[in-house]
């Protein structure tokens, strides 16, 4: 199932899953109450909720809580998650980014994968603008598959990670390279390079919608991404050095994973500017339209714009071109 945030036009945010690529349902409203009303409720009580939605027959457009959707605008899938932690895990990306800066793959990057933790309060979904930060003249987009966490655990072997997963969206990670170039001198982050924005969406979409494309421990997605209409990364989410499994593993180390935690699998392969290089498309300017692409999980699609007094952050490029 593709699952869904989303809010109509009267701005009253609700959750649901998407039916047949163009009927929208609002979960809570169609099950009288039954279904919780947001995403993250969902998979904390993804054991109980789960088998309960496989009983409901098909909706219809007309049935309370059914839209069209070109009725509504897409939401980050979980809006405030509980965590995010992205990881370090295609080697094609790792070797390339460090050989721009004259510099050759740690030894300790093969013993096991690593991450940082971003800030999950600053989360934005499909259409909506993306701030500048302030001094930055670097910026850049990266991109990546993120996975849900579904179920809690403890030490979780990379063998069971399967069970612990509830599905997986598109992820852009913003990232400010002249600020995060200065800050990781010190030897500590990235922080202020990459918490103003992290883009999640335009659903999540649960496992069993993948099978197809899974071979052994990975998923043959292929991911592009394209600046104002144009190409500019393809790779594809088999070439990941580390499964989601091996990140889950490392992740749960001696720490609880929680519903509702989010794991990036960190840039693929050409997936940034950063690895490009200027001379094939220079860093992103406001204005600019950035759109990723994932077999299976859609498209997600921002637009840059200069930080200004008394803007809306939240606005979208939709809303802003109807």
């Amino acid at each position: 199932m593709k699952f869904i945030t989303f809010h109509t036009f009267d701005k009253k945010k609700k959750a649901g899953w998407m039916q047949e690529d163009n009927l929208i349902i609002d979960m809570h409203a169609v099950t009288s109450g039954q279904l919780p009303s947001t995403i993250l409720e969902l998979v904390e009580g993804m054991e109980t909720f789960m088998p309960l939605i496989q009983k409901f027959p098909p909706f219809q457009y007309g049935d309370k809580g059914v839209y069209l959707l070109e009725e509504v605008q897409l939401d980050a899938p979980i809006p405030r998650p509980v965590s995010i932690r992205d990881f370090y895990a295609f080697e094609a990306h790792v070797k390339t980014a460090r050989a721009r800066r004259g510099l050759g793959v740690v030894p300790e990057w093969y013993d096991f994968p690593v991450f940082y933790f971003t800030n999950h309060m600053s989360v934005t979904g499909p259409y909506d603008f993306i701030v500048r930060p302030p001094d930055c003249q670097s910026l850049d987009y990266e991109l990546e598959i993120a996975c849900v966490i579904g179920k809690e655990g403890k030490n979780i072997s990379a063998s069971d990670a399967k069970n612990h997963i509830f599905g997986f969206c598109i992820m852009n990670d913003w990232s400010a390279r002249d600020l995060q170039r200065e800050e990781m001198k010190v030897g500590l982050g990235p922080a202020k390079g990459k918490d103003f924005a992290t883009s999640f969406g335009p659903f999540l979409v649960t496992l069993d919608e993948l099978e197809s494309f899974r071979k052994g421990e990975q998923y043959h997605l292929e991911m592009i991404a394209k600046v104002n209409g144009i190409q500019l990364s393809k790779g594809n989410v088999k070439d990941l050095y580390y499964t989601f499994g091996e990140m889950i593993e490392r992740a749960s180390n001696g720490v609880t994973l929680y519903p509702g935690e989010m794991i990036g699998s960190g840039t693929v392969g050409s997936g940034c500017i950063l690895e490009l290089g200027e001379e094939v498309h220079p860093w992103l300017e406001p204005g600019d339209e950035i759109s990723l692409s994932i077999v299976g999980l859609g498209t997600l699609t921002n637009r840059i714009i200069e930080e200004r007094r008394g803007q809306n952050v939240l606005s979208s490029v939709r809303e802003n071109s109807t």
